[in-house]
């Protein structure tokens, strides 16, 4: 039975579910989930991220961890994990810059988190024969200070949807129409929504959309770094300050796809509200950014980095380099909409790539 005769027999049987709920069973459903099964990477799936797009990405966030590492006092041992990583290409480029300084690769311990059984062997094969250990959830981790990197993970985490109604929120929910079609349509009166003020006083007519499970894992990273050290860092897509907006969007073979449409088989993602992840570490943590990736990367060096590749690159390789650098920072591809945000031990000084801008 398809996942969109499971839900359309669930609403029937239950009423009409949350947004959430129907955007966590199209992804992670065990049996049927966008996930579970598919590798949705690259120019052959559904959507292409940025350690797909350039090398250099994931070269330059293992600099990051071991500037971090140094400003942690370089302990023996270091927690390195990341969190929904995708084919292992961000980790494998990571580790490869981690090398050029041996004390702090001899230091490192590393943990992916991916519940999908498809994408694990995909990165068993990214990886080799390095020792890594998997885990279903961030709580599984080891003991110990911790560098973590979230690089597009909270855009696929559920959202609620609220629509306003009358001067009230209602949860937007997913329900069948006269023909058994799974529609959108306004569910049962929000008291007191968790939104931002500016958000709260939209008028009628508006959608706003909140993420539970990005706000708790965000507390949850916060309190981790705190007791134990590190930081952890969130690259994503989405809104530097809480704003009102429908954003939930599906992908299928890169192109838009009806949200609706075939559960199971499209990704589903929703921007970023990181106003709203610094708001639930306040407090724990000290929120560092964000920043845009463009300006990240480029303080970083991307720049000088690409030019030393190509350098020694063959016409292609550097035609295909300095694209990929460009599709990174240029503020029309990536530069501007993704976002960068460190979550870190109040101790700690601010992480490279994260300065306010002067």
């Amino acid at each position: 039975m398809s996942l969109a005769r499971i839900l359309t027999e669930r609403i029937r049987a239950t009423g009409p579910m949350p947004v959430s709920e129907f955007m966590g069973a199209a992804l992670a459903d065990p049996e049927h989930g966008y996930y579970m099964g598919r590798d949705p990477f690259g120019m052959a799936g559904d959507f292409t991220t940025a350690p797909e797009i350039s090398q250099i990405f994931g070269e330059l966030i293992g600099l990051w961890c071991a500037l971090v590492w140094q400003s942690m006092g370089s302990p023996a041992r270091v927690v390195l994990a990341e969190i929904g990583p995708g084919r292992g290409t961000l980790m494998a480029d990571l580790l490869r810059a981690a090398a050029a300084l041996p004390p702090f690769a001899l230091a490192l311990d590393v943990h992916l988190i991916e519940t999908s059984p498809a994408l694990r062997n995909r990165q068993r094969q990214s990886l080799g024969d390095r020792r890594v250990a998997w885990h279903q959830r961030f709580e599984d981790l080891p003991d110990g200070p911790l560098l973590l990197v979230a690089n597009e993970l909270f855009d696929a985490l559920p959202v609620r949807q609220l629509e306003k109604e009358g001067g009230v929120w209602r949860e937007r929910v997913v329900a069948l129409d006269d023909h058994g079609a799974l529609v959108f349509a306004a569910g049962p009166v929000v008291t007191d929504p968790p939104l931002a003020p500016a958000v709260l006083g939209a008028p009628d007519g508006a959608l706003a959309e909140f993420c539970p499970q990005g706000r708790e894992l965000a507390r949850a990273m916060a309190r981790r770094v705190t007791t134990q050290g590190g930081a952890a860092l969130i690259i994503d897509y989405g809104y530097e300050k809480s704003a009102a907006g429908d954003s939930l969007q599906a992908l299928k073979g890169h192109k838009h796809h009806p949200v609706l449409s075939q559960p199971g088989h499209a990704d589903i993602t929703a921007h970023v509200d990181f106003q709203a992840l610094a708001e639930a570490a306040a407090g724990i943590a000290v929120a560092h950014g964000p920043v845009s990736q463009g300006r990240f990367l480029a303080r970083l060096g991307l720049e000088e980095r690409a030019r030393m590749l190509m350098a020694n690159a063959t016409p292609e390789q550097a035609a295909h380099l300095a694209g990929g650098a460009r599709r990174l920072i240029d503020p029309g591809e990536m530069g501007t909409l993704f976002k960068v945000m460190a979550l870190a031990n109040p101790l700690l000084p601010v992480p490279p790539g994260l300065e306010p801008a002067e």
